[in-house]
């Protein structure tokens, strides 16, 4: 049954709000006054809120405040029940939070017809959060078992072949066993780390003092680090002739290994995603307080359908393409970036050039 929390200090009108709402198989909480109204609230976690906003002590607009700071109540639809209804009486309750308002006196009607927008819209948004959820534990059942596999079976292949047909071979060809094994075994490890790196960014979002540690630092010459993590990053997939660098130089808001990081995981799905012998570029410009860097490729690109649905898990194109990713490396680059302040812009068109721009603030 379906719970209405009403919080309404004249009696007559919560005793009429009651029974009209009893009639139609709402379960009714009643509440004198707003400090009432917070216990119930928070004792039995209504479906929806009908609050008075003129009530001594603590008026509809504090039981507002501190509901939507709480989060086991901040998300519960909130409409506001007032004889005062001046735009600027319904902007304050609006920019705290409120769902709607109902000017008194109102009619039977307006009260249900109120009611059931909020509770419909409430149903709206809980089935689009499950789809997202079963979507994403969808591309997690779909992504990590392969990625996971993928190196593993390479060190396990590998590591078998030297051990079965180790007397035949030569040195030569055991050389290039060890290596296809450390190539594997890296890449499970940066997939591993990865894995962690985003659920810790996640934590960090919602944790104030680590957050705050975590930004903590910056980068002087950041010119210098920047062609360093791209050459790097071309000699690992040997495609260094493919790399061009044109940038200027700038101190960062932004710790050392966070700035490679962004950048590292960039330029890992341009290298990743693009044929070898087609150019990867990147530029970096400083634009007043702003340092920006793009990396630009010429290889598979994205809708934009693809890019409005980038995530940690996604995948796109399983069938057409082999060469996936879990999504991790630009979702963890996006993440790093917001929390310092900055943005990240993705424009591709595909088959033809994908572009992805970082701004960070500079000291």
């Amino acid at each position: 049954m379906t719970k209405i929390l009403v919080i309404e200090d004249d009696k007559v009108i919560l005793t009429i709000i009651t029974d009209i709402l009893s009639a139609e198989d709402f379960l009714v909480i009643e509440a004198e006054n707003g400090k009432q109204g917070i216990k119930f609230a928070q004792e039995q976690v209504p479906d929806l809120i009908l609050c008075d906003v003129m009530m001594p002590e603590l008026d509809g607009y504090e039981v507002l405040k501190l509901l939507r700071i709480n989060p086991l109540t901040e998300a519960i639809p909130f409409i506001f029940l007032t004889a005062k209804s001046t735009k600027a009486d319904l902007r304050e309750g609006m920019e705290l939070g409120a769902d709607d308002y109902l000017t008194k006196p109102f009619t039977r009607d307006e009260l249900m017809g109120a009611i059931t927008t909020r509770l419909e819209k409430q149903v709206t948004i809980k089935r689009r959060s499950q789809e997202q959820l079963d979507e994403l534990r969808s591309h997690i059942t779909f992504s990590l078992p392969h990625e996971l596999r993928t190196p593993l079976n390479g060190i396990i292949g590998s590591s078998q072949f030297l051990i079965d047909e180790f007397p035949e071979l030569e040195s030569d060809e055991v050389l290039t066993m060890l290596k296809n094994i450390n190539v594997s075994a890296h890449r499970l490890y940066r997939l591993i780390q990865n894995f962690l790196l985003y659920a810790d960014l996640e934590l960090l979002s919602k944790d104030s003092e680590r957050l705050k540690v975590f930004k903590t630092g910056s980068l002087n010459n950041c010119q210098s680090i920047l062609k360093e993590v791209c050459r790097k990053k071309a000699r690992s997939y040997n495609r260094f002739q493919d790399l061009e660098i044109d940038s200027e130089n700038a101190d960062l808001q932004i710790s050392d290994p966070n700035f490679r990081k962004i950048i590292d995981e960039l330029l890992d799905n341009a290298f990743k995603f693009s044929d070898s012998g087609t150019k990867v570029k990147i530029i970096g410009k400083l634009l007043d307080n702003i340092f920006a860097v793009n990396i630009i490729d010429h290889g598979r690109g994205m809708s934009m359908n693809e890019i409005g649905n980038i995530g940690a898990y996604t995948q796109f194109n399983r069938k057409i393409y082999e060469q996936q990713g879990s999504g991790l490396g630009l979702t963890i680059a996006k993440g790093i970036t917001e929390l310092h302040g900055g943005k990240l812009i993705i424009q591709s068109v595909p088959c033809q050039q994908t572009s992805v721009t970082v701004f960070l603030p500079t000291t």
